[in-house]
């Protein structure tokens, strides 16, 4: 096994969960390094010299570093649990197809709607409701008579696509209509070593 990658992460970020749920998932040995956005700590010389973007998470792993979420579980995937990234061309074009939602329309639509609810970002509410209704149709077809994103068993496209989506009921997104993305966010977290990240009661988990 590696030396542990450190994760620099903020509890209630969805793009800093994904890295340290899928380290957890993959069994990948890592150090949280926990960032105070609050008080500005991603905005510090020291963090921008390994993002200049200042956003969490940041991975490091020895000399390499690795910014922006999805990269990150590329990396890790490539580096640590091969399993987790199909290697044949069309299975890693699949699993491309999901990042990109998740980059996309998960991004724009569920992700977006939290920040309203849970930082107060000045977002419309109902654009970001619409692309999450999108996001979440193309999921709720998939995983119709699929139980997994790509393939037999769960990838990082799962990894990627199952933070915003499970709290996007914090950003007033219900999940009602979607019964196969519920079943699939249900397997997702009975998968050993999985871990939530924090809830907050705002949206409709605060009603």
């Amino acid at each position: 096994m590696p030396n542990a990658v450190r994760i620099h992460h903020f509890a209630k970020s969805g793009h800093a969960h994904r890295a340290l749920v899928f380290a957890k998932l993959a069994g990948i040995p890592h150090e949280i390094v926990p960032v105070d956005l609050a008080a500005g700590a991603h905005k510090l010389p020291e963090f921008l010299a390994m993002n200049p973007n200042g956003q969490v998470p940041v991975l490091e792993d020895g000399d390499v570093v690795v910014s922006d979420s999805n990269a990150i579980l590329v990396y890790l995937a490539r580096a640590y649990a091969q399993d987790w990234f199909p290697s044949d061309a069309i299975g890693e074009a699949d699993v491309q197809r999901w990042l990109t939602l998740a980059a996309g329309e998960i991004a724009f639509g569920s992700c977006a709607a939290r920040l309203i609810t849970v930082f107060g970002a000045q977002l419309d509410p109902d654009f970001a409701a619409a692309v999450a209704a999108k996001a979440l149709q193309k999921l709720e077809y998939r995983l119709t008579d699929h139980d997994w994103l790509v393939g037999d068993g769960p990838t990082i496209a799962d990894v990627a696509c199952y933070s915003y989506t499970a709290h996007a009921p914090e950003g007033n997104i219900s999940l009602d209509s979607y019964p196969h993305v519920r079943a699939w966010l249900a397997r997702f977290e009975a998968l050993p070593g999985f871990e939530a990240m924090p809830s907050t009661a705002v949206g409709l988990v605060g009603n």
